[in-house]
């Protein structure tokens, strides 16, 4: 299953994709997390010490021009020995570190979009493997052929009205590309009180049209807080069932496959 997680920058969308791409390889699933953001977190999101991250692709000039060319470029490179060659493991999943456009510096920006599509399209369409690709808030690394491939796009906000209006509107981009499976998750959002609409303030969101379904709550999670001051990792938490939970109601909510039961030992 390929999966694509947006959202607005700070609502925890790397952190998000980790935990995903985390769940998924301790169930056995083999899994690769693609780094599609220009903040290019999310090795350390998975514990990465700075010295095991690749350099992205999208600063790699010299590849980029031995695949694409300059001036006359090639719109399909060859990108099938790419993926293994340029991956990293990062915990039980694999990790390519590829960047964005919007982060390139200059003199090779038509190029390096030219090669970073052939490959997430190659990596979508060819490859039978679990897929969580960490976008920008934006969908340009999903043209529409490449669209046709993912199985869902997992939209991920905080509880405000800004926040959820950006969901919405990353949420239509993708729908007008033909990506209509979609699932948000509403991150850092603290638990009600009481009883009836108080225990569950998030049963009923703003009315924004685009704004997909919300499929999971993730409150805020004092042992992620408590660490990122010392380390950048967010696996492993105290409050991994909390995860896990929202991870397994996320997968449902977009129709995954369920889990295989394990062999008896």
């Amino acid at each position: 299953m390929k999966l694509a997680v947006a959202g607005k920058g700070g609502v925890g969308k790397t952190t998000i994709a980790a935990w995903l791409g985390d769940h998924l390889a301790r169930q056995g699933r083999d899994v690769w997390l693609v780094d599609a953001d220009t903040a290019l977190s999310l090795g350390a999101a998975m514990g990465l010490p700075p010295s095991d991250i690749p350099t992205p692709l999208i600063d790699d000039a010299e590849l980029i021009r031995s695949r694409v060319g300059a001036g006359m470029i090639s719109l399909t490179p060859e990108v099938d020995d790419l993926p293994e060659r340029l991956s990293v493991r990062a915990g039980n999943a694999n990790l390519l570190v590829m960047g964005s456009v919007a982060g390139a510096g200059g003199g090779c920006a038509c190029e390096a979009n030219a090669l970073l599509k052939a490959l997430v399209a190659h990596l979508v369409l060819t490859r039978d493997q679990w897929l969580v690709v960490d976008l920008e808030a934006g969908v340009e690394h999903l043209g529409r052929g490449t669209v046709a491939g993912v199985d869902g796009l997992v939209v991920v906000s905080e509880p405000s009205l800004r926040s959820l209006t950006v969901a919405a509107r990353v949420a239509s981009m993708a729908a007008e590309l033909g990506l209509c499976r979609q699932a948000l998750v509403l991150n850092r959002a603290p638990s009600g009180t009481g009883s009836g609409a108080a225990a569950d303030p998030w049963s009923s969101l703003p009315d924004i049209p685009g704004l997909p379904p919300l499929a999971a709550v993730i409150p805020p999670l004092p042992g992620l807080m408590e660490r990122m001051l010392a380390r950048a990792s967010v696996l492993d938490l105290p409050e991994r069932p909390v995860i896990d939970a929202a991870m397994d109601a996320l997968l449902a909510a977009l129709g995954a496959p369920p889990e295989k039961p394990q062999p008896a030992r």
